[in-house]
């Protein structure tokens, strides 16, 4: 190394050698082997920290000596050696001697065995930009002092192998990219297919988290969701075909991740949130090891319960910042698809709406009418006969026609009304307020922790009101009525309740339509997952209450667990 054409003939021979190489272990291998053969130097080993606090990584050794090949390279494994660090502390920023190894005269010390003559080497921080690798070092017998020019040059080689570990970096993760977004690819063109086998939000959630398992082979992927003061997790772990679990036992860990997205993109666990993510993962039947793990909402319109996507990273991946991209596109894609899903319900909701009205139209425009054009003609015979008699008979039949078709008309028109419910378009409230109006009958309404019911529940709890006030009007004797619609976190309370006379529960048991109407109420309700509880006592009133549970009616419109 005494000359600068040799110099020049190195460092030429080195990006020669770093050129041909394409993985890493090999490279270093190859490179470290060819300095040793131009440089005259006999030994030397190199290792890589992914950062400051990951142990070493012994990666390529050339030469070593007897003493340091003890027991499969252990006296190479231990982290205490002044190289390593200053190297970690970060004072080791170029080429330098060491003047004393730590690891070599544990050798002597330890009698290890034979040490070459060698116990002074050169090491060199290896380096591209602001990145570090790692450090190299290179030793020969009895050589205790490597000059400027020497320190000079190995800096130059170690600048080299720095930039080709940032190239093959760079490149493997630009592979990486690519692989992550392919598999984006396919998720979403299968997830598109799932939206069009899949009418519920649930088994679509379901179906996304083990689509992403499929695609991407992750310890864990899951979906949190936050509302009205409880959390749920939905998550599979470790392979596509697992069953789906869902909880309300949701771990700290999970709920620190999410608070912490707030306006970000993305938010990672720390390090000390690791052991219970872990524990996460194990319960969920996934024994891997985790690097990280990442939450990103779900970007879904409207007041929508706070949802996010998780997923835990094994030990081998370590590209977070893609990962998180990935992570926020496949988020989108659920999104989208869980917009979507609600679109087509809406969709055939109106559409169901429509045919109803079209229904409500026609017997109007046909039966109806043709039930009130019966009740006249009924009327008109009736008023020819009134004067004679002889035709005493044939009146009774032709007025029980006119009672009868009355009757008929009168039932028509309240199918036409349920077929057609008019008012609900201002909400329900108002609706209940203007058919007791029509009753005429006085509402003292409240309403607590409402702000928005869905269409399913709003018509649910409308029919119901219409049943128990029209039954207010005309059993109960009394022309007043009181209404409740409250909210907390687990379910919503609708009262209609009077101070009449009571006595609902055993006065009428073999009425009809009374009977009919409780049971339809109860079946209403029933149908949501709630249930109904009629309260009459003989002179003190009738309070209908129905309590329908919000996780259920956000499952049939919005999905809750």
């Amino acid at each position: 190394m005494d000359t600068p054409a040799q110099e020049l003939e190195i460092l030429k021979t080195i990006a020669q050698t770093l050129n041909e190489c394409g993985d890493p272990d090999h490279m270093l291998s190859e490179v470290l082997h060819k300095l040793l053969e131009l440089t005259g130097l006999t030994a030397g080993w190199i290792f890589l920290l992914e950062d400051t606090d990951s142990p070493q990584e012994l990666k390529a050794a050339c030469g070593m000596p007897p003493a340091l090949c003890k027991d499969g390279m252990q006296p190479m494994c231990s982290p205490a050696c002044w190289c390593l660090n200053r190297y970690r502390d970060g004072r080791l920023q170029d080429a330098v001697n060491i003047l004393n190894c730590k690891r070599l005269e544990d050798a002597v010390d330890y009698k290890w065995g034979d040490t070459c003559g060698i116990t002074h080497h050169a090491t060199i921080p290896l380096v591209s930009g602001t990145r570090r690798f790692g450090l190299m070092n290179v030793a020969a017998p009895g050589k205790e002092h490597f000059t400027d020019r020497e320190l000079a040059l190995l800096q130059s080689v170690a600048y080299q192998i720095g930039g080709t570990l940032e190239r093959i970096r760079l490149w493997q993760a630009e592979q990486h990219r690519g692989d992550l977004f392919a598999r984006l690819g396919e998720f979403s063109r299968a997830l598109d297919r799932t939206v069009a086998d899949t009418g519920s939000r649930t088994r679509l959630e379901d179906e996304s988290i083990r689509l992403l398992q499929k695609h991407f082979h992750l310890p864990l992927t899951a979906l949190y969701r936050v509302e009205s003061g409880l959390s749920y997790i939905s998550g599979a772990a470790g392979r596509s075909n697992c069953p789906i679990v869902h909880t309300t036992a949701v771990s700290g860990a999970a709920r620190l991740l999410t608070t912490r997205v707030g306006e970000r993109r993305y938010a990672a666990a720390e390090q000390a949130e690791m052991a219970e993510w872990t524990h996460l993962c194990r319960s969920h039947g996934s024994e891997s090891e985790l690097s990280h793990v990442l939450a990103v909402p779900l970007p879904l319109s409207g007041n929508r319960a706070q949802l996010f996507l998780l997923a835990a990273y094994p030990s081998d991946r370590h590209t977070e910042e893609v990962d998180a991209e990935v992570l926020e596109a496949a988020a989108e894609h659920i999104a989208i698809a869980l917009e979507h899903l609600q679109l087509e319900e809406n969709r055939r909701k109106l559409a169901r709406l429509e045919e109803r009205n079209r229904l409500a139209r026609d017997l109007h425009d046909s039966v109806s009418q043709m039930l009130f054009s019966l009740s006249l003609t009924a009327r008109g015979v009736e008023s020819m006969l009134g004067g004679s008699e002889q035709e005493h008979q044939l009146l009774e039949a032709v007025s029980d026609m006119r009672t009868l078709s009355q009757a008929a008309l009168k039932e028509m028109r309240s199918l036409i009304t349920q077929l057609r419910p008019a008012g609900l378009e201002e909400g329900l409230t108002p609706a209940l307020q203007n058919y007791a109006r029509q009753l005429g009958l006085r509402v003292h309404l409240e309403v607590n922790g409402i702000a928005e019911l869905p269409s399913t529940m709003e018509e649910a709890l409308w029919r119901i009101g219409q049943e128990a006030l029209n039954n207010i009007s005309k059993h109960a004797g009394t022309r007043s009525a009181e209404i409740r619609l409250s909210a907390r976190d687990d379910a919503v309370t609708f009262h209609v309740a009077d101070q009449g006379r009571g006595g609902a529960a055993t006065n009428r048991p073999r009425e009809a339509g009374a009977s009919y109407g409780l049971t339809m109420m109860k079946e209403r309700a029933e149908a949501l997952g709630g249930r109904l509880v009629l309260y009459s006592v003989t002179g003190k009133g009738t309070t209908v209450e129905v309590r329908l549970p919000i996780e259920k009616y956000i499952g049939e419109e919005g999905d809750s667990r």
